[in-house]
């Protein structure tokens, strides 16, 4: 579209016989805007203008399949990690990472090719000046529709649905993390249905399992001074090792006041009740944050820190958060002493190790 040079007659912007475009350009003028090229890239309705919406069509709708490709890997593949080099759960995350990338790749090539190929050119310049009346609004307001009406979606269809179609999936995937977990308890009925650490008997022939340090040796209540602790291990094949990542527990042995304060909190508690052993208690070292070593334990006060965020638990009342992003205990480990005298747990964990969106009370 060539353009004249602005006229210098004030135009009357409420004429119904105007354009929108003539109002734009007045608008212009009134802003001592000159438009010094302004011209479409393809005429309307030709061929390649066509060729190029299909393009961009294309980009959206690919964005639109791969966040569907993403939904169906995030609830329908197995997500629980498996050990194997060919189980499909090893292919989860890598999966999700490339869906989702191949569903914002075609959002940014869309709008690109877009903004690139298929919006008119303009050149204009302005001299800046201060004030603003009715009008002024009004003609901000029509360069805005005339700016969306540029963009072609009422004589595009085709786009119109493929950013229906292509856009409507990315918000169900954006969605999708923030509630997905929220929709089902992983754990079912069952605290222990889907959770077992390296403390299950089931791992060490239906026995007991002891708690043994990293070189595999079992620890007696004698091996932990008064006001100390000492980290431990579960008494199975490469129970030390990253195989039982979600193992390592803390075991504390309390002086005689604070091991008081702790069983009345304990046995007041449903889950934790009779859960520990003499003045002897433990609780596991990962972090219900983020899954750091929370192994940072202060005697005096009874807390248990956490380096990575500066989470702090209460140990004499069920390892309850008292500062820092933590909001949900530590989980508690029931322990005993088996007839040689060496601390054995007398069940898995009750809760859930680490981060859980699914709380207990």
């Amino acid at each position: 579209m060539s353009t004249e040079s602005p006229s210098t007659e004030r135009v009357d912007i409420n004429d119904p016989k105007l354009s929108r475009f003539d109002i734009v350009r007045e608008g212009a003028r009134r802003d001592d805007i000159e438009i010094v090229h302004y011209e479409p890239q393809f005429p309307p309705g030709s061929k390649a203008e066509k060729r190029m919406v299909r393009i961009i069509a294309t980009f959206f709708l690919i964005t639109g399949v791969a966040s569907l490709a993403f939904l169906g890997v995030y609830i329908f593949w197995p997500w629980r990690y498996e050990l194997g080099a060919d189980q499909l759960s090893n292919y989860y995350t890598p999966l999700l990472g490339v869906t989702l990338g191949i569903a914002l790749l075609g959002i940014g090539f869309g709008i690109l090719t877009w903004a690139k190929k298929l919006l008119p050119h303009e050149i204009s310049v302005q001299d800046r000046h201060v004030g603003t009346d009715p009008e002024q609004q009004k003609l901000t307001g029509e360069t805005a529709l005339y700016m969306l009406d540029e963009l072609g979606l009422k004589r595009r269809p085709l786009l119109k649905g493929a950013i229906g179609l292509g856009l409507a999936p990315v918000a169900v995937v954006a969605a999708a993390p923030l509630i997905g977990g929220l929709i089902k308890d992983p754990h079912g009925d069952e605290r222990q249905s889907m959770f077992k650490t390296g403390f299950n008997p089931v791992y060490n022939e239906g026995h007991l399992v002891r708690l043994v340090r990293e070189d595999g040796t079992p620890v007696r209540p004698e091996d932990v001074s008064a006001g100390g602790q000492i980290t431990v291990f579960p008494g199975i094949d490469h129970g030390a090792t990253n195989e039982w990542a979600d193992s390592p527990t803390l075991l504390i042995h309390l002086r005689e006041d604070d091991a008081q304060k702790a069983a009345a909190a304990a046995d007041a508690d449903e889950i934790n009740r009779g859960a520990y052993y003499g003045n002897y208690v433990a609780f596991t070292k990962i972090c219900s944050h983020a899954g750091c070593p929370a192994s940072l334990y202060e005697q005096q006060t009874n807390r248990l820190l956490c380096p990575c965020h500066q989470s702090q638990f209460l140990i004499i009342d069920n390892a309850r958060p008292v500062f820092g992003p933590a909001h949900k205990r530590l989980a508690m480990l029931p322990i005993d002493v088996d007839s040689e005298g060496f601390f054995v747990a007398k069940s898995d964990y009750k809760e859930t190790v680490g981060p859980d969106f699914w709380e207990r009370p």
